[in-house]
């Protein structure tokens, strides 16, 4: 090996050269093919979260739909509105207003929850609404149902609104377009 010429011995530093070429770009190679895996797991779990939350959402449409088809039936039949109604002493018009009622709040605070309104938006439909007798009396009476709710869920804390709506348009009916929270201060 003493004996090999200048020729052979940059061929041999050139191959190794090459070699450690080779493994440097199958490192960096193995690196960016690795972050882009990442990226698109990334990816990948960011629309598996937004498909789980389509689902959620659909599943809230459909629940609802079931919930309507039984208060129209309900509403239709007065022997299953006093099946399906938890209030007392009321005639079979009353009761079919109370469970209509129930349907238009059940409505608004749907499309609140699968995005259709903002919650500023839900506190103006919501605005609109308590000024109806109507519904101010099916909200009188159905308080207890709402005491078992989470303090911390979305229904308790529209609930809470519509207390307050209510109060203050008892107060003041003619000011309707103005009572009620600050409709930005609370959002979910």
């Amino acid at each position: 090996m003493a004996t090999q010429t200048p020729a052979v011995r940059r061929s041999r530093i050139g191959s190794a050269v090459a070699s450690g070429r080779g493994l440097m770009r199958a490192f960096f190679a193995w690196g960016s093919r690795h972050r882009r895996q990442e990226d698109i797991l990334l990816e990948l779990l960011g629309q598996l979260r937004l498909m789980t939350e389509e689902i959620h959402r659909a599943n809230l449409i459909q629940q609802y739909r079931l919930s309507l088809e039984q208060m129209d039936r309900a509403i239709d039949d007065p022997s299953l509105a006093d099946a399906a109604s938890t209030l007392t002493g009321l005639s079979e018009v009353k009761r079919r207003q109370m469970i209509f009622a129930n349907r238009e709040y059940g409505s608004l605070l749907l499309a609140h929850r699968v995005g259709v309104y903002a919650w500023d938006e839900l506190v103006g439909h919501l605005r609109v609404l308590c000024r109806n007798k109507l519904f101010a009396e099916y909200w009188d009476r159905t308080e207890e149902h709402r005491r078992s709710l989470p303090a911390e869920s979305t229904e308790a804390r529209v609930g809470e609104v519509v207390d307050v709506l209510i109060e203050e348009l008892a107060d003041d009916p003619e000011e309707w377009w103005i009572v009620g929270p600050d409709p930005g201060a609370r959002g979910s």
